[in-house]
């Protein structure tokens, strides 16, 4: 232990990267360790985050309530946008926290996101594995340590959707293609993988289509045109058993498409593939447009802190591109990046599946000395390095204060400061360090401490504690306080999925004067009804001049989806909990 605290303080990291690889055991269990430090804190703490996260959630739930874990639905709403694999993850995990004694588990958000929490840990183990046919057993190392540290897998590690998941499988299909692409092109070597292993790939790419559709097979068959135009031939893809591959995926995907053509017909695959997947090719969805480049600029921030260590790996890229190992992972990052920058539709994690793969490039790049050293790419590359805690150190504060309430003091972030203040002064650090001594992996394994403590501040003492962003859950409070028994809901103005998530599958997202007559229904039990301030007086009319019901608490906020109107002002949300007993 003493020798390991030296190896930091000194910043001789590969005397202490060399120990833990000394087994791939060991390495394993290091790297399972860290990457539960680093995405635990908050799975159960933060609310439901509106929109996606709760409409997958919901489907779950409402899978285990009715039953049917073919169809899938959001209320009444067919959702067949996404393939039914990780709704089952998600039913299966719930099930087990029920089983655990986990009061009202269907409610429980943290439950849904069990899932993505073990498919981020086995990103970041599956990048050692699959990096170990690059690279080194201490580079494969720090090639998961940069993807257990970086941001966006930690965010994705804490949503209950599919792309932490995906990505699992995704970089479990690189490393299966990398090793037989190496041994195709080394003599001495076993032309082909074992029957095992082959067998693993396919009903990997099986299970990714059950996950998220074509996704994975897309990336793998972008991969394998440019290898084949790169070669002049793909004749080595035939030892991976094609044939046979394709039965794979047949067995582990036709049963539930089946299931799901007998029961909604042509609806799924119109949904799926027209209004999803399509949709998304000919124009922006869901209000998700972005210019192309937009991908290339947020990388500086959903691949912190690694992202600055890729500027100084582009010139090694391009100069070795002809090197069997460089040719592969451009392969498999290139063609699907430009296809993501050139799609209207954009969203950060669609580029998570290429992470690992730009991590195995950086280290490949180090090993062999190579990261560009100099001086003004140095410079910018701290300077990228310490900008991402500087603006949460800034941007932080900021933000509580002009959304949260109450006296000007109060509406600071104060238990997470000192997380922000401590990820800022070890990024400034790791920085100086890169720039100073040139020793860029050195700078970043020590930025993985300042993404560390950004994890903590964020986490668990920040985004708990911003109550304006939590509606949902301080009105799903105000009803279970009210103290009805078995309620139903009805809400007019505020319609956020997380609503229906933490209240109750049937609730009536509807008008003023429908949510008059919900209110006011006889023989019907106790009635929770959520009236924001702008219907407010409409509801009043509505009820007839008949007595008001007992409007027990208002609850103000911010809608993180509509948080600006049409003059970019900050919008407040008020909300009157009215109840009818």
């Amino acid at each position: 232990m003493r020798n390991a605290v030296s190896a930091l303080l000194q910043h001789d990291w590969r005397g202490l990267l060399h120990g833990v690889t000394r087994t791939h055991w060991r390495a394993l269990l290091a790297l399972a360790i860290v990457s539960l430090v680093f995405f635990v804190p908050g799975q159960f703490s933060l609310q439901p985050m509106d929109r996606d996260e709760p409409r997958f959630a919901q489907a779950s739930k409402q899978m285990l309530e009715t039953g049917d874990f073919v169809d899938i639905r959001f209320q009444e709403e067919a959702r067949h946008k996404k393939p039914v694999g990780i709704y089952w993850l998600q039913a299966a995990a719930v099930k087990l926290g029920a089983a655990a004694g986990i009061d009202d588990a269907k409610r429980v958000i943290g439950l849904y996101r069990i899932p993505s929490l073990l498919g981020a840990l086995a990103m970041v183990l599956l990048t050692y594995w699959a990096a170990l046919a690059f690279l080194s057993r201490e580079g494969a190392l720090v090639s998961a340590l940069m993807m257990a540290g970086s941001v966006l897998l930690g965010v994705e590690a804490r949503l209950a959707k599919t792309d932490a998941v995906l990505g699992a499988l995704s970089v479990a299909s690189l490393g299966f293609l990398a090793r037989a692409y190496f041994a195709a092109r080394t003599p001495e070597a076993s032309p082909t993988l074992s029957r095992n292993l082959l067998i693993a790939f396919w009903a990997v790419i099986g299970a990714a289509v059950l996950i998220k559709g074509p996704i994975t097979p897309l990336v793998i068959a972008l991969t394998l045109i440019v290898l084949a135009v790169r070669d002049r031939s793909l004749g080595w893809f035939r030892t991976m058993r094609p044939g046979m591959g394709l039965l794979i995926v047949a067995l582990v995907v036709l049963p539930w498409l089946a299931m799901i053509l007998s029961k909604a017909g042509m609806a799924f695959i119109t949904e799926s593939v027209g209004k999803d997947m399509l949709a998304k090719v000919g124009g922006a969805q869901e209000k998700h447009g972005a210019p192309p480049g937009s991908y290339l600029g947020i990388f500086w921030l959903t691949f912190w802190p690694v992202a600055p260590l890729a500027l100084l790996a582009a010139p090694f890229a391009f100069r070795e591109r002809r090197d069997d190992g460089v040719a592969l992972l451009l392969a498999w990052i290139v063609p699907f990046w430009l296809i993501l920058e050139a799609v209207p539709t954009k969203l950060p994690h669609y580029v998570l599946p290429l992470y690992p793969a730009i991590a195995i490039l950086i280290v490949l790049a180090a090993e062999r000395g190579e990261l560009l050293k100099a001086r003004w790419a140095q410079a910018l590359a701290a300077f990228l390095m310490v900008l991402v805690p500087l603006v949460f150190l800034i941007g932080a504060p900021g933000l509580f204060y002009f959304v949260e309430e109450g006296a000007p003091l109060l509406r600071l972030p104060f238990l997470a400061l000192p997380f922000l203040l401590i990820a800022a002064l070890v990024g400034g650090y790791a920085a100086w360090l890169l720039f100073r001594s040139g020793t860029p992996i050195h700078a970043m394994l020590l930025a993985l401490f300042a993404s560390l403590s950004l994890t903590f501040g964020a986490y668990l003492y920040g985004l708990p504690m911003l109550k304006a962003f939590n509606l949902s859950p301080r009105l799903a409070a105000a009803a279970k306080a009210s103290g009805c028994a078995d309620p139903t809901f009805a809400s007019v103005g505020y319609r956020e999925p997380s609503l229906v998530f933490l209240t109750d599958t049937k609730i009536r997202l509807a008008d003023a004067k429908d949510a008059a007559a919900f209110i006011e229904a006889e023989g019907v039990g106790c009635r929770i009804a959520f009236i924001e301030r702008q219907h407010e007086e409409a509801f009043r009319a509505a009820l007839q001049g008949k007595a008001a019901p007992a409007l027990v608490t208002r609850v103000r906020g911010v809608n993180i989806n509509a948080a600006v109107d049409k003059q970019r002002r900050l919008r407040v949300l008020d909300i009157a909990v009215y109840v009818r007993r």
